[in-house]
């Protein structure tokens, strides 16, 4: 028999990482800069990971299930790899063009913070890249590209800042791993909160406070590129085997909202809409979503994040029809003029 229990969340994203229990107690209810701090509370004094030795964490953080190099700037989601890079073998090194070799990125730059130690060597915002592709992006601040200058093998690029707010050059990643950067940032920022005395400024921040427009930039690479199973594996690999302190933000991503939200225009969560489902359970896997306003636009994902099911509506209530998708667990996103909210569909 089938049935489909509803569970309403706060946030467009759900993951399944292992979260030691209790592990984020004290930051429960809480918004804005108290959150902020509590999480740092939470994550500070990690197990600091030396800069060499990042090169034998890599294999157990960034490895794909060939067990080659995932690297975020060559790695392409469809089609042939344009290279691929075996550990250590093709460690940097020396090059002269893409495909040489791949070394240490640090997505925030090393200038920024005056190479300090800790955040020089933190796993959370360091990546295996292609040594060619990371020279390229060098120092730019991140940022969707209008007139793009040069473009990497999997479609990265470099260019003049398309965003409000700062007008120079930006470097732009693939959409696959926007949100794995903007994730980093937030970690970055959170982690390092009151530890900043030393740290310079860039075009981007302010020791360790990201400025408004970057902010915005990073808050719509997040909301626009969920999390992903790549985030969660590393994540914990980063918790259990190295650093023994967690990215929240891939926990949690509706934190980020919680926490800049204010800045960013972005609508507290605590006054989103409120939406219901019904009948629940229900046996034959329809059911009336209501509490809708104005213009929604519904729908309905899988595990997978494949699209099931969409509806624009005007409407205060609208007809969801599952009863053909398997058993499984499903979120129906609505959309709103001022709001994003999400409702958790466990179907079994």
């Amino acid at each position: 028999m089938k049935k489909i229990l509803i569970f309403i969340i706060s946030s467009p994203f759900f993951v399944l990482a292992q979260i030691p229990p209790g592990y984020y107690n004290s930051a429960q209810g809480l918004v804005g800069n108290n959150l902020k701090v509590a999480l740092y509370n939470i994550i500070k004094n990690h197990t600091v990971v030396s800069y060499g030795g990042l090169w034998t964490a890599f294999p157990k953080s960034d490895a794909k299930a060939n067990g080659k190099v995932f690297d975020i700037y060559s790695y392409k989601p469809i089609g042939g790899q344009p290279y691929e890079y075996t550990f250590v073998t093709h460690q940097c090194g020396n090059y002269s063009m893409e495909s040489d070799c791949y070394n240490r990125e640090h997505s925030w730059p090393q200038s920024w913070f005056n190479s300090t130690s800790g955040p020089d060597s933190d796993m959370f915002h360091i990546y295996p890249t292609d040594g060619y592709v990371n020279n390229q992006r060098g120092n730019y601040p991140f940022g969707n590209t209008s007139t793009v200058s040069w473009t990497s093998l999997n479609g990265s690029r470099v260019g003049a800042c398309a965003n409000v707010g700062y007008s120079s050059t930006v470097f732009e990643p693939i959409n696959e791993f926007k949100g794995d950067l903007a994730r980093s940032y937030f970690y970055m920022t959170t982690r390092y909160y009151s530890e900043d005395a030393a740290w310079g400024s860039s075009p981007a921040t302010n020791k360790a406070t990201i400025l408004p427009w970057q902010l915005n930039v990073l808050l719509q690479w997040h909301h626009q590129d969920p999390v992903s199973a790549k985030e969660i594996a590393r994540n914990d690999s980063i918790y259990y085997l190295f650093q023994n302190n967690r990215n929240p933000f891939i926990d949690h991503p509706n934190w980020a909202d919680s926490i800049w939200a204010t800045l960013s225009g972005i609508e507290e969560l605590h006054n989103k809409p409120v939406y219901s489902i019904y009948p629940n359970p229900t046996l034959s896997g329809e059911m009336t979503i209501s509490g809708l306003e104005n213009s929604n636009h519904v729908s309905v994902f899988n595990l997978l994040g494949v699209l099931v099911f969409e509806i624009n509506s005007e409407k205060d209530s609208e007809h969801i029809d599952l009863s053909n998708q398997p058993s499984g667990v499903y979120f129906v996103r609505i959309k709103g003029v001022n709001s994003i909210s999400t409702l958790k569909v466990l179907r079994d």
